[in-house]
């Protein structure tokens, strides 16, 4: 507090940084929880791509906590850089057969995805997070 009032300030990057990491988040959230969800239906897709089980509960746990992080700035560099690293992954394991325009549109999405992640994890998730909160409350 300075003169009585508040020194937290919202600016419109800030605003930008919440919008953005929700939009990020989005995804993630949608897709790991629509997973979890349909477990035997996910199974019978990952055994498709030769993916085991425990890969498959790997991958969910990661798109919901990573994605939970994100969104509400808890540790969110780190869940951003997990998600980006997923991205890129997935991406080059997974969307490469470019004689098909649906996988080079999802080949270059999950690399447009992944550079945004990278981004959120170099400027952090700003004022508008937990963890600023909770750093501007040890002050």
């Amino acid at each position: 507090m300075v003169d009585g009032k508040s020194s937290f300030a919202i600016d419109i990057r800030d605003v930008g940084l919440l919008i953005g990491r929700l939009l990020l988040a989005w995804i993630f959230l949608h897709e790991g929880a629509s997973l979890a969800l349909n477990f035997s239906g996910a199974v019978e897709m990952a055994g498709q791509f030769g993916l085991s089980v425990p890969l498959l509960v790997a991958t969910i746990a990661l798109q919901i906590g990573a994605g939970l992080s994100i969104a509400t700035g808890v540790l969110a560099r780190i869940g951003a850089s997990a998600l980006g690293l997923f991205c890129v992954a997935t991406a080059t394991l997974f969307h490469t057969n470019f004689a098909d325009q649906n996988e080079l549109l999802h080949f270059e999405k999950d690399l447009a995805i992944a550079g945004g992640m990278f981004v959120l994890a170099a400027a952090g998730a700003g004022a508008l997070s937990i963890d600023s909160w909770l750093r501007t409350r040890k002050q």
